[in-house]
Parts: C-alpha cells; structure tokens; sequence
C-alpha cells in the first residue's frame, strides 16, 4: 500500500491517449496505473474528492457491484470517475439524468478494498484518487453512468521563494486550526503520514479538503489547474475557516462562562440554605408549604368535607420527598382547596334607588330588564339575601344583553365574571378534569369563583344557544348541575373531589335564540326578552352612550365633533337598520376616524356631520325605501317575520302562468314549514272561492307561481299564512290590498287565524318600515296591549280570529 502511494505522489502519470503517447515515450509508468480513456462515473453530491486522497464510497446499485467483484476476480485493477453533481434549487437532491447535472472536472479513483456487502450493510469500498480529469462524452445506461475522459497531466513545479511563503503560510493556518478546534487534529496527522509538505499541489489540495467550505467552493478549487492560483485560493479558504473558528471558540466560552456562573450559584445557594437549616433561620420547601396553606385556613370557614381532605392532604405532603412526581400533584390540589373563598361572601347592596339610577345611566330603555332586577333587589331586602336566581336574557345581537350584566353587578356590589359558552364542546370545561390527568385544572365556575375570591359573584354565561356537543360529553347537560338551585349548593367538581355551594351565585345567561337551548336546561330559567330598539331609542342611545364613549376612544371632544340628532336618525333609518345598535356605533366609529383626518389638517376646525356628508362619509346607503313594494299592486302583500337578529319586512308576491292546466309552485329558499303553510293558503283559497265562477277559470287555467323575495335569505316558519292566502286572493279577484298595510298568523285549512310569537320584534319592525297599519291574530291582542306605549304610537292594529275577518280589512 505504502509503494503504491510512494509512486503516484512521486512520478507524473500521463494519460494512455493517441495525443499523448509521444509525449510519454520516454517516462516509466507503472502498468498497474495505466488510465483507462473511458471509465464508470460514480455522483458525488456533497462535495469533491481531490487527488491523493483517500475515502471510503457505499455502492448500492447491483450492476456496479457485479462490475467490482468481476475486476476483483480477474486480479485487474478497477478504475472510478468521481464527479461532483451541480446542487439543485429543490430541498432534495436528484439524481443526474444529464451531462449538464455534472460539474466538468473530476478526479479518477482506483479501488484499494472491498468490504462485500451483507444482508445488513451494502457494499462499501475505498478508494484512492489519482488524478484529475476532463470529461468528455457521457453516457447515461439503463443502471450505471460512464464517460470518455481526458486526465490532466500534472508536471511537478519548481518551489518558487513565492509559492514556499504561500506553502508555510498554508502550514500556519492548519496548525492555528488545530489550536481552535481540536477535530482538525487527525487532519494534521494525515497530513504528515501522506502528503509531501514540499509539494505545493498536494498540499493545496489537502488543505482544501480540510475545510468545511461548500461542495462549489471545493470544486471551484479543484479546477484551477494553475497551482499558484490554486494554493492562493486554498489560502483564502483556511483563512475563513480560521475567523469561523476564533468566532465558534467566542461563543463556546461565552456559554462555559455562563453555565459555570449559573452552577456557582446553585452550589451557593444550597451552601447557604443548609445554614440556614443547621441555624433553624429556614425550613425546607415542604414545610414551608404547609404553613403557606394552614395560614390560609385561618380566615376560612370550611365545611366539614373539606376540612378532613385538606387534613388528609397536608398529611400526605409531609410523608412526600419534594422531588416526588405526587409532591407537586399534592401541593397542586391543596393549593386550589386553600385558595377558594370558603364561606366569604361580599355584602349585597339593598339601595333599590342607587340600583335604579346605576341601570338608567348604563342603558336607555329595556325597562323590562330593569323592572325584573329592582324586583331582585326587593326580594333581597324582604328576604336577606339573593339566592336562586337564574336570569337569561333573550334577543338579537347587539342590544344589550352581556354590556347589563355589568351594570347588574354594580347595582348590586358583587364581583362580575363573564365567560362564553360557544363552541364549548367538552365537559370537562363545566365540571373539571380528574387529577389523574396531567395538567388537571377544575371547571370554569371554580375558576370563577377563585378569580373573584367570593362566593356570591355574578357569573354571566354568555352564548348559551351555542353550546356544541361531542364525543367529549355534553357542556348543556353538565350546566344542568349548575344552574338549577336545588342542586348547585352541593356542586361536585371533579378535580376538587369536595361539595362547594354556589347557590348565592347569580347567574345571568345570554342567547340570541331559545330553539337551541335545550328544555331541560331552559326550564331552570327566567327568560326576559329583549326585542331591540325602535329608531327613537337607538337615536338616544346613540346620543347618551355611543357618541360620548366613542370620542373618548378617538382622543376628541364634544365641540371638535357634532353630529346632530337628524343625522343619527338618518343613519339609523339608512345604514343600521337592525335590532341592536352595533352597526350603529360602526358607523359613528367611521365618521369619527374621517373626522380627526380633518382635524389633524385643520386643528381648528369643527366638524359638524350634514346629512349630505353622509354619502361621502360612509357610502351608499345599505337600506333604500321599498317603493316597488309600497305601490299597491295585485299578488303582492307585506307580510312581517320574527328572525333570531330581531323582526323584518316580508314582501310576498305571486303572478299566474296561463298554461291551460292548474298548478303551484313556490321560490325564495322557503322551509318546510312554510312550503306548507303556502299549500295549506292555496288549498284554502281554493276551496273558498269554489262558488266563484271566474276564480274558478282562473286556477284550472293558470299556473300560480309564488316567491318571496331576498332568495338567498333562508325562511321558515308558519306565520306567514294568511300573507300568502291574501296573496292567491288579490290574484285571483284581480283586486290589490289597501297601502301601508303589514300582516301575520299562521292560517289552518279551515280558515281560522291561529296565534303566533314575536309580537313586540315584528311591530318594531313595522315601525321601521312605517307601516300605518298592521293585522294580527285575535288571540295576540294581549301581547300587543302590553307593548310599551312609544313602540305601539303610529300603529293600527287590527285583531282577526278567521281570513273572512282579513279580508274585510284587506279588500273592503
């Protein structure tokens, strides 16, 4: 092996070609070393191998190891051409399919030992380069790459005083290396054993070798062909990797220094603790613990059940080693046991008049709500104390209904904690998780009361409607617990494993919707409706409450900003036709936001807000007149809704097809319930006019086509039928409806007019429409006598128990 290095490191080694052969006439080449014109090209993808070295190569493509062991049997020698493949832009290298994937130097290798694969392990081989090469042609076979080459024909130079400094300099850096980073060591070594340090080529391409520098950087080197040029560059190199070095050592020795001064403390830090002990100055974590929790239970008044848990615990903690897996799990637990305010309770406030005053300054209108919780407050005084009450606020968005639980909190003098139920779909969030569970934590109403540090706070649960339900369990059947008062004052969590009494707990739930609250549920519950707001209202608050909050948000005043009362009607009337008040207060947000842009121009400028502003401030109007609809007209009629955002207009209209055969048909994205109720107005209609002659002609010839329009608004329910009856009627008489004339009630096929719910939301919205008058069932008169006055004022109304009673109204 030793004779084999000493003469190809020794002796020039010329390419057996036609172009050379002259050449080399007179030079002694080892047979052994003659270089084949065309040889197997193996990819390499990191990063080159360069002359004189050695390395080890996996062979795991079958042709090629069969191609090996052959050579190995015949006793010739086996030649490789290592290339480097060009690095892809994709994040995982592919295998060449081109010349173009190749760099176009390489270096020949001849194999030295082969180490046969097994069942485990391929086959690996290592190789010895020899020298470099051009690549000519390549060709790509179906299992294996090979390439005509052309070898370079590397002469031996004479060592300038210049290319000696360049050598020594190269020496210099490598043992610099070696200082800084003890890996380059076995480098060193190799370089000793092998490379003729008098040999700039050699030992330029070593010292490359050595580098972590890049697979191009390294073949950039490999193709300078100039070894002046070359051993410059190699120099540049080692230089970087010198700095890279020097910077890698800065950092470890940061980070030593830092490790060490942290294990300085710790060791200090215990020196000290252990004096304290031997000096009785300190106790151990465990004790200190303990006396953490007993000096809690000093102003506690537990019940019987917690006190011998929290006994039984603290004497389990002292029997545990702090570094104990159930010592932390312990002191958790004790730590929630000890930190609940058992048995303190905040004093409620019986002043019914501040309570009245704190709600009429909070929020204008919802008169029912106020009535109900200076009610509260009464039973409180009569009775000493609040407990049992579970209040649910019902209605649209945005009117109100999490922002008075505030004002209910203040009323009273209790603590307030608000959480959302929506989307909650795991019952472990009501009721806790085991201990046995890592990260165990109890449910959200013991959390509560932690946060508040009473037990008699109002807890406002929000979204109520929308409590999910999955493999998890059911958060709706878990509130059952709760919220009913015959149980909840022996509430069990299942983290705490001990009864805490929550029924002085106020709860005050929110919903848009009762159809998705469950009845069990619902029925441990005072429901208190709130409808929305008439223009009037949302015009006050608007003026009492947005306006004022809104520019204290925006950092202005009241003088900087006017926006005067006809304006915020134009806005409500135009842009926030809703129940609530949200897209109200966006749009004064808006006008604001526009405001302080002209503000910041002019600094002393007023901005007062004109109704011709409004356009340019925020856009077209959103809700437009229903002219086309306000226009009587036969087949269509105004019909009013309930929705879960608060009452509407509902325009129902139909037209006949003459298609010489009767039929019915009905459009608008309509629900079972009203798909049928539609067939149920078309029956009775029908059958009412049977003794109309000319009614008749027209069913049996037409085509009744009827649509309810906004199509892309999903509508259910039954209280439109007596709107869809009238309808066909107009239709068929020919004759259109009185103006200014909205209905509901559900209509059965005998004719009668049947009750229907929303009263308050559906007269609301025929305020906004400015409807002059409105028919209802007989059975609803109650419902609209209990209305507030101020929603009732402009509005006829119109009391039926069957359709003949509509149509004397409708039709007279």
């Amino acid at each position: 092996m030793s004779e084999e290095s000493n003469s190809i490191t020794g002796e020039e080694i010329a390419p057996p070609t036609d172009e050379s052969s002259e050449d080399t006439a007179g030079t002694l080449v080892v047979a052994r070393d003659l270089l084949p014109d065309a040889i197997l090209i193996f990819p390499f993808y990191d990063r080159p191998m360069f002359p004189k070295m050695m390395g080890p190569i996996i062979i795991d493509n079958p042709q090629i190891q069969k191609i090996i062991f052959e050579a190995q049997e015949q006793s010739r020698p086996m030649y490789l051409g290592l290339l480097l493949v060009k690095p892809s832009e994709d994040t995982f290298q592919h295998a060449p399919e081109r010349a173009e994937d190749f760099f176009s130097v390489g270096v020949v290798a001849r194999i030295i030992r082969i180490s046969a694969p097994t069942q485990d392990t391929p086959m690996q081989i290592l190789v010895q380069a020899l020298e470099r090469f051009d690549v000519g042609e390549i060709t790509f076979g179906p299992s294996f790459i090979t390439a005509r080459v052309h070898y370079w024909l590397e002469k031996r130079i004479e060592n300038s005083e210049e290319i000696k400094a360049y050598s020594v300099a190269i020496i210099d850096c490598i043992k610099e290396l070696v200082v800084l980073n003890p890996l380059f060591k076995e480098g060193l070594s190799l370089l000793i054993e092998r490379i003729n340090v008098s040999d700039p080529s050699a030992l330029a391409d070593f010292a490359a070798s050595m580098t972590t520098s890049t697979g191009s950087e390294l073949q950039q080197i490999l193709e300078i062909a100039d070894v002046r040029n070359r051993i410059e560059k190699v120099l540049v190199l080692l230089k970087k990797e010198v700095e890279i070095s020097k910077l890698k050592a800065q950092i470890s020795k940061r980070i030593e220094e830092q490790l060490s001064k942290q294990q300085r403390e710790f060791f200090l830090k215990q020196q000290l603790q252990e004096i304290k002990k031997e000096l009785g100055l300190s106790k151990d974590d465990t004790e200190s613990e303990i006396e953490k929790f007993q000096k809690r239970l000093k102003n506690l008044t537990l019940t019987e059940e917690a006190t011998e848990r929290i006994e039984e615990e603290l004497e389990k903690l002292k029997l545990l080693g702090t570094s104990s897996a159930e010592f932390n799990v312990t002191r958790a637990y004790l730590d929630w046991l000890t930190v609940l305010p058992w048995g303190i309770y905040t004093k409620d406030s019986y002043d019914i008049d501040k309570a009245a005053k704190i709600l009429d300054h909070d929020h204008f209108g919802l008169e029912d709500v106020k009535d109900r919780i200076l009610e509260l407050i009464s039973v409180g005084i009569i009775k000493g104390n609040l407990s049992g009450s579970i209040i649910l606020l019902t209605g649209p968005p945005g009117v109100g209904k999490t922002s008075i639980g505030q004002s209910i909190a203040r009323s009273l003098g209790r603590e307030y904690y608000r959480f959302s139920l929506g989307g909650m779909r795991d019952e472990a969030e009501i009721k806790g998780h085991r201990r046995t569970y890592i990260g165990a934590l109890p449910g959200k109403f013991i959390q509560a009361i932690k946060t508040c540090k009473t037990s008699n706070p109002l807890i406002m649960l929000d979204e109520v409607d929308k409590i999910g339900a999955s493999f998890q369990g059911d958060p709706a059947s878990a509130l059952l617990e709760v919220l009913d008062p015959e149980q909840n004052q022996n509430f069990l969590d299942h983290y705490l494993d001990v009864r805490f009494d929550l029924s002085k707990v106020l709860f005050i739930c929110t919903a848009n919707q009762m159809e998705t609250i469950p009845r069990p549920l619902l029925d441990r519950m005072e429901i208190i409706q709130l409808p929305g707001y008439i223009q009037a209202e949302k015009i006050e608050i608007a003026r009492r409450h947005i306006i004022p909050k809104q520019l204290k948000l925006h950092g202005l005043s009241a003088k900087q900003v006017v926006i005067p009362k006809p304006v915020l009607g134009t806005i409500a009337d135009g842009y926030a036709r809703e129940a609530g008040v949200r897209s109200l207060e966006n749009c004064i947000k808006k006008i604001l936001r526009k405001a302080a842009k002209e503000i910041v121009s002019d600094k002393a400028k007023i901005v007062k807000i004109r109704k011709e502003d409004l356009p340019d401030l925020l856009g077209k109007r959103y809700f437009t007149e229903d002219n086309a609809f306000k226009k009587a007209r036969v087949g269509v009629i105004t019909g009013l809704a309930y929705t879960s955002l608060g009452g509407a207009t509902l325009h129902i209209e139909s037209i006949p097809i003459p298609t010489g055969q009767p039929g019915f048909k009905q459009t608008g994205q309509l629900g079972q319930v009203m798909i049928e109720s539609s067939e149920i107005a078309y029956s009775y209609v029908r059958s009412f006019l049977k003794d109309n002659t000319e009614a008749m002609d027209f069913f049996k010839k037409n085509f009744i086509h009827l649509h309810v329009p906004a199509g892309a608004t999903p509508k259910d329910g039954p209280s439109a039928g007596i709107t869809m009856a009238c309808s066909l009627y107009s239709l068929a008489m020919g004759k259109a409806m009185i103006g200014e004339t909205a209905m509901t009630g559900e209509l059965t096929l005998s004719g009668l007019v049947m009750p229907i719910g929303g009263v308050k939301e559906k007269i609301i919205a025929a305020t906004r429409a400015k409807i002059k008058q409105v028919i209802l069932p007989k059975e609803n008169q109650d419902d609209f006598d209990l209305l507030p006055s101020h929603i009732r004022e402009g509005i006829a109304a119109h009391f039926v128990s069957t359709f003949k009673d509509v149509l004397k109204i409708c039709f007279p």
